[in-house]
């Protein structure tokens, strides 16, 4: 009985992934009704296609298309001369060409009502061009964020979950195993302080994450804002304000410090105390046997709970939101001290538009949050079973 009850709540829990994946994907492919503000065929030369066009005559078409100010401006970003084919026909596109979504279709419906939805284009939208639109492209992936939504990318907010992540892991991880060597290795377990600094871990691990926002708006945006803006290395400059990737990566260290603690605990508790008797008979001190025999049995366990522990950080947005992530930025991230937004705060930010067309790149959005967790989970896996046969 037992076991159907477990194999049930099992098929349960992955029909329930599926569907969630589907509903994504659904949202991130599909057909869709694309109006051109200019009809690319009346821009080029008989017939000859846009794409098809040299550099010259596509430099052309932009002057002749666009207003005397805006060709100086794109000519002093950055010359023509020195631009490539592939960046002046995305300018023609961009400025002239002016693409706009009109209407989609979900990608179920794509596949499964193709004909009903060639015979409606023909019908409900004449003269717009129908097209298979994949949100989720190289495109996506290296532009900034747009109003456009054709045009928007996760670039910026890609960057920016990897700097706070980095910091996270930076401030978390040495703290974190630090604390747990000393809980496991020198803490006297019968002492009251012990016992209460490890129930108040354990407490800590289970608070909500808006918590930690609150905590760290309270502390490293506002007490220590001359050190988390950077202008304690500028004398000269007022200070400025601390709502940088340097604040949100230590608050996201503070969300899996506990975490990290607890994981590296049970991994360290795990090795065997025989190997600790035996490097003590052969006259190690107690140091020595845990830099060379306790932590290297451990780090795998250790390792695992850290990526893991990150993974979970890397979804967060509650704490982000108070600590002060932007939710519309096109410049890339620097440096710790800049400004800053991320993937779930860039999904958010999509999902709240009217637009249908914004859910679909938040779809997209998702699907790369997601690619980005299986991979350090993937990195989890590789590291421990490397450690595993070093042992």
């Amino acid at each position: 009985m037992w076991v159907t009850i477990f194999r049930g709540s099992t098929a349960i829990g992955i029909i329930a992934l599926l569907v969630l994946l589907v509903n994504i994907a659904n949202g991130a492919f599909g057909y869709a009704m694309i109006e051109f503000e200019v009809n690319p065929e009346e821009l080029t030369e008989g017939e000859i296609a846009i794409e098809q066009l040299d550099k010259d005559a596509l430099v052309q078409v932009l002057q002749d298309n666009v207003s005397s100010g805006l060709y100086r401006r794109l000519e002093n970003d950055k010359p023509f001369a020195e631009r490539d084919h592939e960046n002046v026909h995305n300018l023609v596109i961009e400025w002239v060409v002016k693409p706009q979504v009109a209407y989609q279709w979900t990608l179920l419906d794509s596949l499964l009502n193709r004909s009903e939805i060639q015979r409606e284009a023909e019908e409900e939208f004449p003269g717009l061009e129908l097209r298979f639109v994949s949100w989720l492209d190289t495109e996506f992936i290296t532009n900034p964020q747009s109003g456009d939504p054709i045009k928007a990318g996760v670039r910026t907010a890609i960057l920016g979950s990897l700097w706070t992540m980095l910091i996270a892991f930076l401030f978390s991880f040495p703290v974190g195993v630090g604390a747990a060597i000393y809980l496991e290795e020198f803490a006297r377990k019968d002492r009251w302080i012990n016992r209460v600094i490890q129930t108040n871990i354990n407490n800590l691990a289970g608070v909500p994450s808006i918590i930690y926002g609150i905590l760290g708006l309270a502390i490293f945006v506002r007490a220590l804002e001359v050190f988390t803006s950077g202008s304690i290395f500028n004398p000269g400059q007022l200070a400025g304000n601390g709502r940088t990737i340097l604040s949100a990566g230590l608050t996201l260290g503070l969300l899996i410090l506990p975490l990290i603690i607890i994981n590296s605990q049970q991994a360290i508790r795990a090795v065997p105390d025989s190997l600790r008797q035996a490097s003590f008979g052969l006259g190690a001190t107690r140091w020595q046997t845990i830099w060379s025999h306790v932590l290297p049995s451990a780090l795998p366990g250790i390792l695992t709970g850290t990526i893991l522990a990150v993974s979970r950080a890397i979804g967060e947005t509650a704490p982000l939101v108070v600590v002060g992530a932007s939710t519309f930025i096109t410049v890339d991230p620097e440096g710790p001290f800049s400004k800053f937004t991320t993937l779930p705060i860039q999904i958010y930010q999509w999902t709240s538009r009217p637009q249908d067309v914004f859910r679909s790149i938040a779809a997209a959005a998702i699907i790369v949050l997601l690619l980005m967790l299986l991979g350090m989970n993937t990195a989890a896996v590789v590291l421990r079973n490397r450690f595993s046969k070093r042992i």
